[in-house]
């Protein structure tokens, strides 16, 4: 496998060059006090050493070796409690906290490339502090001043870790139906009782305490998700002084054997009696939960890029090394017995494809984090309202379509290697299998599916799709004649998102069962669309500037998106069009 190089330069090109951060960070007074255009490049420049030279070397190395359960204890693969340790001092795990609490108090912008590069280096280490991320979103929120004190300032440190415990043996999707109870004490605490599967960073050897975040009924608790609230629980106790005091009552019971990211310690973890403070109102868990599950969502769709970006950074560097048969058109390599496999046209061809939607995923994973920044920071009322239904709408979305399409991108990575990217001396089929992960946790991509047109779409009566809709037309009126070889196709696909979004509108008022069988066409449709307006918007920032390679890059690329990738919107707006009524032309017992 290549050696990871942070995309830098496409990084400072999305942030700069074609969304305008800095601008937008200065119209914002709470973002602008933290950061600008030279403190960004500060800190991407040193995650991206930190990300290739500490964490990357480790990745291979902790697929082998995975993590150890032993009596209820867990240590990770050989080197990751040293490179956590220094991935903390560098102050990374808070890099977007608040610094009232010690965070660095970065936008999502930023955050988000700093979650590519770690993730591209290893998804696997990068779960560590992505959970504890997201545990702190959710105690900032909605916990008490006391319990933010206590517990923020060593999450963000890294001295503390996070996790964060929903599923449990018979209840996934369908969170209503959890068991795990929590009994009222007459301390203002309660005993948390139950079992939680699939638990990321439940257990390990990285930090000297874990704090997990537990969704439990109260005994008087509402039936189904109206009945569900939130709960600290600490693995060790902590003193009114802050030090650590006596292991709470709960345990590891196993972790899981799995498919990918053998060196993220998933586990199943029992709770017997633990002690816990409320983070928010009873029966209000859900909304708590759903505090961080815009922000983690993303990250889930920003490890599908991550991996397939450094899948593409392995598969380019082996085209152009690898000799096999001459080119179509002649021999290219004079002096050598073959010509590099980068001449041939199929092997262009997933190439292209892995770049083109590697940047493209990288773009849109930007702008939905511009969007959180807005709707977190903004105090623009009008503005703030706006990006909020943005995020609600394009948060499935980032997180189906980024995975979808990485994990199309590391199997094209792996098939460029032909026989050598099956074996696992190369790496590529280890970022297949560590990939796949990506479209089943934090919601299967099916439901985020469901979540974009049931509710987003149906739901707000196209409301919200109309935000988007409105911006990628602004942007087409304004554009030049010289982009309309790809404003013309963009306004194609906005046209036929529109007709598809009222046919399922309409479709939905009859049967429901429409909604379901429309969703995940929908959602790539969607997708692709996305990537058009957000491909339309490179091209203008690199017209024009052609004689620097970077740019010619970008434009080669744009045009094999508009010509080879947009038209897929075709075969699946038609499968939406087809409807329900094929799928219930079997009964149960016919398949």
């Amino acid at each position: 496998m290549a050696d990871y190089k942070a995309p830098l330069r496409d990084m400072r090109f999305v942030l700069n060059e074609v969304f305008d951060a800095p601008g937008h960070w200065r119209a914002m007074p709470a973002l602008a006090e933290v950061v600008d255009a030279e403190t960004a490049e500060a800190i991407l420049e040193e995650a991206g050493k930190i990300t290739a030279g500490t964490i990357a070397p480790l990745n291979r190395s902790g697929d082998e070796e995975g993590c150890h359960w032993q009596d209820g204890a867990v240590t990770t693969p050989a080197g990751y409690p040293e490179a956590y340790r220094l991935y903390a001092e560098g102050g990374w795990v808070g890099v977007g906290g608040d610094p009232a609490y010690g965070g660095m108090g970065m936008p999502k912008a930023i955050s988000a490339q700093v979650e590519e590069m770690m993730n591209s280096a290893s998804l696997a280490f990068g779960l560590y502090p992505m959970l504890t991320s997201g545990a702190c979103l959710s105690i900032y929120a909605h916990a008490s001043e006391a319990l933010k004190q206590k517990y923020l300032p060593n999450m963000y440190a890294g001295v503390w870790a996070g996790s964060m415990c929903l599923t449990e043996p018979h209840a996934g999707t369908d969170l209503g139906i959890i068991r795990t109870k929590a009994e009222p004490q007459a301390d203002g605490s309660y005993k948390v009782t139950g079992t939680k599967i699939f638990i990321t960073g439940g257990e390990h050897d990285l930090t000297e305490n874990i704090i997990h975040l537990v969704l439990a009924k109260l005994p008087d608790a509402p039936a189904g998700s109206k009945g569900i609230s939130l709960f600290l629980v600490p693995k060790v106790m902590v003193n009114d002084d802050g030090s650590l005091g006596a292991r709470n009552s709960l345990a590891c019971g196993s972790i899981e054997h799995k498919m990918g990211i053998q060196a993220s310690a998933t586990c199943v973890m029992n709770f017997d009696g633990a002690t816990g403070w409320m983070v928010g109102e009873p029966n209000k868990g859900l909304a708590a939960m759903f505090t961080m599950m815009n922000y983690e969502r993303l990250g889930v769709g920003i490890q599908g890029l991550a991996t397939g970006e450094r899948s593409y950074q392995s598969a380019i560097e082996y085209a152009r090394e690898r000799i096999q048969s001459r080119a179509p058109t002649g021999p290219v390599a004079q002096d050598k017995a073959a010509d590099p496999i980068i001449v041939h046209p199929d092997v262009r061809r997933m190439l292209l494809t892995m770049k083109a939607l590697n940047e493209g995923g990288r773009a849109f994973s930007t702008y939905v984090a511009m969007q959180l920044d807005t709707a977190k920071f903004s105090e623009d009322e009008v503005a703030r309202k706006r990006a909020e239904d943005l995020v609600a709408l394009l948060t499935p979305v980032s997180k189906a379509f980024l995975t979808d399409m990485g994990l199309e991108t590391t199997v094209h990575g792996q098939q460029i290697f032909g026989g050598h990217g099956f074996i696992r001396e190369w790496g590529q089929e280890q970022l297949v299998r560590d990939c796949r992960i990506t479209q089943i946790y934090e919601g299967t991509n099916g439901i985020q599916a469901l979540d974009l047109v049931g509710r987003k779409i149906v739901g707000s009566g196209g409301a919200f799709y109309r935000h988007f809709a409105d911006e990628v037309r602004a942007f087409i009126a304004s554009a030049g004649a010289d982009m309309a070889e790809f404003t013309t196709p963009l306004e194609a696909a906005l046209v036929n998102l529109d007709e598809l979004t009222r046919f399922v509108l309409e479709q939905a008022k009859h049967n429901p069962n429409e909604i379901g069988a429309a969703s995940v066409e929908y959602l790539h449709t969607f997708g692709y669309t996305v990537y058009a307006y957000l491909w339309a918007r490179m091209a203008q920032a690199s017209l024009g500037r052609l004689s620097d390679d970077f740019y010619a890059s970008k434009l080669g690329t744009a045009r094999f998106y508009f010509a080879r990738l947009l038209p897929r919107i075709h075969s699946l707006t038609a499968s939406v069009r087809a409807g329900s009524a094929s799928l219930y032309l079997l009964d149960a017992a016919q398949f």
